[in-house]
């Protein structure tokens, strides 16, 4: 488990940072931590017994018996297991309190907060409008069969406040959260060759008069026992609040949660930010001097990227590694994640692209920058738009002063040749699609460069800064789901009707894996001291061109107010997707930070 990963000197962590902290500690998860839980819990019950039991995690804490803890002193020094294990050294393991139970201990549990995470929580790049009913596969059927839902009209019609199916999908009341596709090709594999016990899942959704989502069906997929050509054998749950009923319908919400899970983190913020940005990093680096204009431009942007995806390539998403101990596709995830990105198109990462093609906004003239929300409270897509748009004018201005023709981006030829190797090698797989841009116009050039400043800033602090504010409380974002839903008739229904936490907790993830991953999250949810935030730069005297740093300042005020603006709708009563049951006001997409555990700041690039 060495961290002596070959990584270029200039892209090696190289100031504070808390750099030899992040590798110290992420080393020490590995080597020192994981196997001393590990016996621990070989020892004792590998359960949380009760939502108190889970509690303790971060009140008070976990007794750790002497002989483990002193194993582990032995190896860390006091200074790095205070921060590390969250404890004083006095026997006790003890975890921050996560934003998402720090007012109210089981508002999670609650329908509203459950869609309203789709929205503002950790992972809100995947809700679709829903165009059509029942929902359909893309899957090819003569390998998957009839894979089309079976949530029936009269599943959900008695709860859409008057409408019919069809009235409510023309006013673009119905939306889905749908992880079926993405799963299904995994589902058996998964659960006949690891622990997990798995479903693909579909969530409809309606949009109230109030603004908030109401999940109205959950629809769980498992492949024919026969074959996958005979398509899938797949249960509808609908909301029920008492009773066993409710208790089906909270671990029907924990399914999803599990899937929700395993996606954000392999697809929303692996595939889509880590992985995405590298081949700019490394052909930016290759193709482009140094006093070139778009090398200056973006070149903050990659700030220990290379050396953050190195450090995950050796001890996080290697075989073996954390997340296959932590997250629901074990040694599947780098094959899922490295599968999904069959479907990644460049022009789609632009944050307008995006939400036209997921049917959550649509064009309409007489809106700010012509996109209308269908959903007018959606926090992340709100604020992301404000950030989307303030990147484009800065990119815009600056790139105009240098590029004051189209013309003059054809006769670059370091600009040319940047772009042929990003096609051709960065992305050899997919160099021939008829999607990328020619790089033949200003406005081709200002979008690439938007995208990719998008991508490596607001993106990537939207779904990595909120980890352990949600998800360091388990139960919330369960990884792992570990017994298949109880059936009627059985020991595992009956004790369903007994003690219905006591299942929930021996079905989403154990102990063991809870604390190795909560220790994971907080340190990469983590802002260091000498974080530089977008709309700063490293040094003053980055150009010498006036207007470029004039049309710098004037985005930096645009963030200022972007700043204020978000602080002004948390504070709406009228948005409750802002803040929610959980009082969790949305900040992910606000533009700076102080240091630590804050739940706010977009960084410049992916440094962490």
């Amino acid at each position: 488990m060495s961290l002596d990963i070959y990584v270029p000197r200039d892209e090696r962590f190289g100031h504070l940072k808390m750099s030899d902290f992040l590798a110290y500690a992420l080393k020490s998860i590995v080597q020192v931590l994981k196997p001393e839980l590990e016996s621990l819990f070989d020892k004792t019950h590998n359960e949380f017994d009760s939502f108190e039991d889970v509690l303790k995690i971060y009140e008070g804490g976990i007794k750790v018996p002497e002989g483990i803890l002193k194993d582990i002193r032995d190896h860390i020094p006091l200074e790095m297991l205070k921060e590390i294990l969250r404890t004083d050294g006095g026997g006790f393991l003890e975890y921050p309190m996560p934003q998402v139970i720090q007012e109210d201990k089981s508002a999670w549990r609650t329908d509203e907060e459950f869609a309203r995470e789709m929205l503002a929580g950790v992972n809100p790049v995947n809700i679709s409008c829903l165009q059509e009913f029942p929902p359909s596969s893309k899957l090819d059927p003569k390998i998957y069969g009839n894979q089309t839902s079976t949530i029936r009209k009269e599943d959900i019609e008695n709860n859409l406040n008057g409408l019919t199916v069809d009235e409510a999908i023309e006013q673009k009341k119905l939306f889905v959260l749908d992880h079926h596709d993405t799963l299904m090709p995994y589902v058996r594999r998964i659960n006949s060759n690891t622990s997990t016990k798995l479903y693909a899942s579909r969530t409809v959704l309606l949009l109230q008069n109030n603004g908030t989502l109401k999940p109205l069906a959950i629809e769980l997929s498992l492949p024919h026992p026969e074959g996958d050509q005979y398509g899938a054998i797949s249960k509808v749950y609908t909301p029920a609040e008492k009773g066993v009923e409710g208790s089906i319908w909270q671990l029907a919400k924990a399914y999803v949660a599990v899937n929700d899970s395993g996606i954000h983190q392999l697809i929303s913020h692996w595939l889509h930010t880590h992985a995405a940005i590298e081949p700019f990093v490394i052909a930016t680096n290759r193709r482009l001097s140094v006093l070139h204009p778009i090398y200056k431009l973006l070149q903050p942007h990659f700030r220990d990227t290379m050396n953050i995806n190195a450090l995950a390539r050796q001890i996080l998403i290697n075989a073996g590694g954390i997340l296959e101990l932590t997250v629901f596709p074990a040694k599947y995830s780098m094959e899922m994640s490295s599968f999904v990105y069959k479907d990644w198109v460049f022009p789609e990462q632009a944050l307008p692209a995006d939400l036209l093609k997921r049917g959550i906004a649509v064009e309409d003239s007489r809106a700010p920058h012509g996109l209308r929300l269908v959903i007018e409270d959606y926090p992340y897509a709100v604020d992301g738009l404000e950030i989307w748009f303030a990147i484009k004018t800065w990119v815009e201005e600056y790139c105009s002063f240098y590029y004051k023709v189209d013309e003059t981006v054809k006769k670059d030829e370091e600009l040319q040749s940047w772009w042929k190797e990003l096609k051709s090698e960065g992305h050899g797989d997919k160099k021939d699609e008829p999607w990328w841009p020619k790089m033949e116009t200003r406005e081709e050039l200002i979008e690439v460069c938007t995208i990719v400043i998008w991508i490596a800033s607001a993106l990537h602090a939207a779904v990595n800064f909120g980890q352990y504010p949600y998800a360091g409380y388990l139960p919330n974002r369960p990884t792992i789901s570990r017994r298949f839903m109880p059936e009627k008739g059985t020991a595992e229904y009956d004790e369903l009707v007994e003690n219905p936490d006591k299942v929930f907790l021996k079905t989403i993830t154990a102990q063991f894996q809870t604390l190795l991953g909560i220790s994971l999250i907080e340190i990469l949810s983590r802002h260091s001291s000498d974080e530089v935030y977008l709309g700063q730069r490293d040094s003053p005297n980055w150009t010498s061109d006036l207007e470029p740093l004039e049309a710098f300042e004037k985005f930096g005020r645009k963030l200022a107010e972007i700043e204020k603006r978000i602080v002004s709708m948390n504070n709406d009563e009228k948005l409750k997707n802002r803040v929610g049951p959980v009082k969790v006001p949305y900040t992910l997409l606000y533009p700076t930070s102080e240091g630590g555990l804050t739940g706010k700041g977009i960084p410049n690039s992916v440094s962490i």
